[in-house]
Protein backbone atom coordinates (compact mmCIF):
# COMPACT_ATOMS: atom_id res chain seq x y z
CA UNK A 1 0.00 0.00 0.00
CA UNK A 2 1.68 3.21 -0.78
CA UNK A 3 2.21 5.73 1.86
CA UNK A 4 -0.29 8.88 1.67
CA UNK A 5 2.73 10.74 3.00
CA UNK A 6 5.46 9.97 1.37
CA UNK A 7 4.63 7.83 -1.23
CA UNK A 8 6.95 4.53 -0.48
CA UNK A 9 5.44 2.03 -1.89
CA UNK A 10 6.12 -0.82 1.16
CA UNK A 11 3.96 -0.60 3.98
CA UNK A 12 3.34 -3.36 7.12
CA UNK A 13 -0.28 -4.03 9.16
CA UNK A 14 0.07 -2.73 12.23
CA UNK A 15 -3.59 -3.38 13.61
CA UNK A 16 -6.49 -4.80 11.94
CA UNK A 17 -9.81 -5.17 12.89
CA UNK A 18 -13.49 -5.23 11.57
CA UNK A 19 -15.41 -2.25 11.37
CA UNK A 20 -18.45 -2.21 13.21
CA UNK A 21 -20.83 -2.79 10.94
CA UNK A 22 -18.70 -5.93 9.89
CA UNK A 23 -18.64 -5.35 6.12
CA UNK A 24 -15.36 -3.84 5.56
CA UNK A 25 -11.60 -4.22 7.75
CA UNK A 26 -10.23 -1.79 9.62
CA UNK A 27 -6.16 -1.79 8.91
CA UNK A 28 -3.71 0.21 10.59
CA UNK A 29 -0.51 0.31 8.42
CA UNK A 30 2.93 2.15 9.20
CA UNK A 31 5.31 3.38 6.56
CA UNK A 32 8.31 1.40 5.76
CA UNK A 33 10.35 4.89 5.07
CA UNK A 34 9.19 7.22 6.96
CA UNK A 35 7.35 5.36 9.51
CA UNK A 36 4.10 7.32 9.75
CA UNK A 37 1.08 5.62 9.99
CA UNK A 38 -2.31 5.64 8.19
CA UNK A 39 -5.34 3.73 7.78
CA UNK A 40 -7.03 1.51 4.95
CA UNK A 41 -9.90 0.06 4.58
CA UNK A 42 -10.83 -3.52 2.75
CA UNK A 43 -14.27 -4.52 1.74
CA UNK A 44 -15.25 -7.04 -0.72
CA UNK A 45 -16.01 -5.92 -4.40
CA UNK A 46 -19.37 -6.01 -5.58
CA UNK A 47 -21.26 -5.37 -8.62
CA UNK A 48 -24.44 -3.47 -8.82
CA UNK A 49 -27.58 -4.98 -9.08
CA UNK A 50 -29.70 -3.71 -11.61
CA UNK A 51 -33.66 -3.43 -11.21
CA UNK A 52 -35.28 -3.82 -14.80
CA UNK A 53 -38.40 -1.63 -14.89
CA UNK A 54 -41.47 -2.47 -16.66
CA UNK A 55 -40.55 0.20 -19.41
CA UNK A 56 -37.77 -0.96 -19.57
CA UNK A 57 -35.68 1.47 -17.80
CA UNK A 58 -32.56 0.54 -15.59
CA UNK A 59 -32.00 1.89 -12.12
CA UNK A 60 -30.20 0.42 -9.48
CA UNK A 61 -30.85 -2.14 -6.91
CA UNK A 62 -32.09 -0.37 -3.74
CA UNK A 63 -33.14 -2.19 -0.42
CA UNK A 64 -34.07 0.76 1.07
CA UNK A 65 -36.88 1.22 -1.88
CA UNK A 66 -37.84 -2.51 -0.94
CA UNK A 67 -38.27 -2.20 3.12
CA UNK A 68 -40.51 0.89 2.22
CA UNK A 69 -42.75 -1.17 0.16
CA UNK A 70 -42.39 -4.03 2.67
CA UNK A 71 -43.57 -1.36 5.64
CA UNK A 72 -46.11 -0.35 3.68
CA UNK A 73 -47.44 -3.86 3.23
CA UNK A 74 -47.00 -4.70 6.76
CA UNK A 75 -48.20 -1.30 8.57
CA UNK A 76 -50.62 -2.32 11.73
CA UNK A 77 -50.02 -5.45 11.26
CA UNK A 78 -48.74 -8.08 13.98
CA UNK A 79 -44.89 -7.98 11.95
CA UNK A 80 -42.24 -6.85 13.40
CA UNK A 81 -39.54 -4.56 11.79
CA UNK A 82 -36.80 -7.19 12.46
CA UNK A 83 -38.97 -9.59 10.66
CA UNK A 84 -39.26 -6.73 7.46
CA UNK A 85 -35.93 -6.19 7.89
CA UNK A 86 -34.80 -10.53 7.36
CA UNK A 87 -37.14 -10.07 4.12
CA UNK A 88 -35.50 -7.65 3.08
CA UNK A 89 -32.14 -9.36 3.57
CA UNK A 90 -33.13 -12.54 2.49
CA UNK A 91 -33.90 -11.09 -1.01
CA UNK A 92 -30.79 -9.10 -1.03
CA UNK A 93 -28.98 -11.81 -0.65
CA UNK A 94 -30.73 -14.39 -2.94
CA UNK A 95 -30.33 -11.85 -5.88
CA UNK A 96 -27.15 -10.91 -5.24
CA UNK A 97 -26.09 -14.94 -4.70
CA UNK A 98 -27.91 -15.48 -8.41
CA UNK A 99 -24.78 -13.90 -9.86
CA UNK A 100 -26.83 -11.79 -12.11
CA UNK A 101 -26.67 -8.22 -12.43
CA UNK A 102 -29.95 -7.65 -13.81
CA UNK A 103 -33.39 -8.51 -12.23
CA UNK A 104 -36.67 -7.58 -13.15
CA UNK A 105 -39.88 -5.71 -11.15
CA UNK A 106 -41.11 -8.63 -11.54
CA UNK A 107 -39.00 -11.61 -10.44
CA UNK A 108 -38.70 -9.11 -7.13
CA UNK A 109 -42.29 -9.01 -7.04
CA UNK A 110 -42.76 -12.65 -6.71
CA UNK A 111 -39.62 -12.92 -4.47
CA UNK A 112 -41.53 -10.15 -1.97
CA UNK A 113 -45.07 -11.95 -2.55
CA UNK A 114 -43.39 -15.20 -1.32
CA UNK A 115 -42.65 -14.33 1.81
CA UNK A 116 -45.37 -12.13 2.63
CA UNK A 117 -47.86 -14.78 1.85
CA UNK A 118 -46.09 -16.96 4.64
CA UNK A 119 -45.66 -14.21 7.13
CA UNK A 120 -49.06 -12.02 6.60
CA UNK A 121 -51.39 -12.92 4.72
CA UNK A 122 -53.34 -9.41 5.29
CA UNK A 123 -49.85 -8.06 4.22
CA UNK A 124 -49.16 -10.54 1.29
CA UNK A 125 -52.56 -8.97 -0.58
CA UNK A 126 -51.86 -5.60 0.23
CA UNK A 127 -48.79 -5.57 -1.55
CA UNK A 128 -50.35 -7.70 -4.10
CA UNK A 129 -52.83 -5.10 -4.88
CA UNK A 130 -50.07 -2.83 -5.55
CA UNK A 131 -47.77 -4.99 -7.69
CA UNK A 132 -50.03 -6.60 -9.57
CA UNK A 133 -52.55 -3.23 -10.17
CA UNK A 134 -55.83 -4.07 -8.99
CA UNK A 135 -58.18 -2.11 -11.06
CA UNK A 136 -60.97 -3.50 -9.10
CA UNK A 137 -62.99 -5.16 -6.51
CA UNK A 138 -63.26 -8.06 -8.39
CA UNK A 139 -59.37 -8.17 -8.62
CA UNK A 140 -58.87 -8.28 -4.52
CA UNK A 141 -61.82 -10.97 -4.64
CA UNK A 142 -59.94 -13.38 -6.69
CA UNK A 143 -56.88 -12.98 -5.23
CA UNK A 144 -58.26 -13.77 -1.94
CA UNK A 145 -60.23 -16.57 -3.41
CA UNK A 146 -56.67 -18.05 -4.52
CA UNK A 147 -55.38 -17.58 -0.78
CA UNK A 148 -58.52 -19.58 0.44
CA UNK A 149 -58.15 -22.13 -1.82
CA UNK A 150 -54.09 -22.67 -0.75
CA UNK A 151 -55.32 -22.51 2.44
CA UNK A 152 -58.48 -25.13 2.12
CA UNK A 153 -55.59 -27.25 0.48
CA UNK A 154 -52.79 -27.27 3.13
CA UNK A 155 -53.46 -29.68 5.72
CA UNK A 156 -53.59 -28.49 9.54
CA UNK A 157 -53.42 -24.67 8.43
CA UNK A 158 -50.82 -21.86 8.82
Amino acid sequence: MKCPYCGFADSKVVDSRPNDVGDSIRRRRECGRCNKRFTTYEQVESFPILVIKKDGKREPFDRNKLLRGLFKACEKRPVSADEVEAIAIEIEQAVRNSLEREISTAELGEMVMERLYKLDEVAYVRFASVYRQFRDVNSFYREIQKLLDKNDGQSGGR
